[in-house]
């Protein structure tokens, strides 16, 4: 299945598909989710395409309120972070806690620790996932008597996109 960015495919913030991005993780959420066991109800499904609507990272009040409009009555919130939460034990998003807002991963088939590049001018987020940077996290937190659980890293920077247009 051809993931949204590797090195074959070019980086989020310029032109492409991203149709074939949505239908891709779309795709992957089935597959993932029959693997596993886990039901990928209705609303689950459309949290994750409204996550996976462009690269920038999206709150859940930002989704609560494309669910209320699609609807015609109000969503409550506590669907929604359920339904995020589901998508994130399940390796579907990740939480950038800085924009405290969610992102799709582009390599939902295994776990792994992600480092994210989020430009501050267009909120383009571009997720890597260098096991060097993770490794060297590991190490360096071992040497002081720290166990890590979990990492995520965020970069804040300006894209090539916002940099050539500045």
């Amino acid at each position: 299945m051809l993931k949204p960015h590797t090195a074959q495919t070019p980086l989020v913030y310029l032109p492409h598909d991203h149709a074939q991005c949505v239908n891709s993780a779309l795709a992957d959420a089935d597959a993932i989710c029959a693997k596993l066991g886990v039901r990928l109800t209705a609303l689950r499904k459309r949290v994750l395409e409204l996550v996976w609507q462009s690269h920038k990272p999206l709150g859940a009040y930002d989704i609560l309120g494309v669910l209320s409009e699609e609807d015609g009555r109000r969503a409550a919130p506590p669907t929604v972070y359920r339904a995020l939460d589901f998508l994130l034990e399940n390796g579907l998003v990740h939480r950038i806690a800085s924009l405290n807002a969610f992102i799709g991963c582009v390599r939902p088939e295994h776990a792994h620790q992600g480092q994210f590049l989020i430009c501050k001018s267009c909120r383009t987020t571009v997720e890597l996932e260098a096991q060097a940077i993770s490794d060297a996290i590991v190490s360096s937190a071992a040497d002081v008597g720290f166990a890590v659980e979990g990492q995520t890293v965020e970069v804040i920077g300006l894209c090539a996109g916002c940099r050539s247009g500045a």
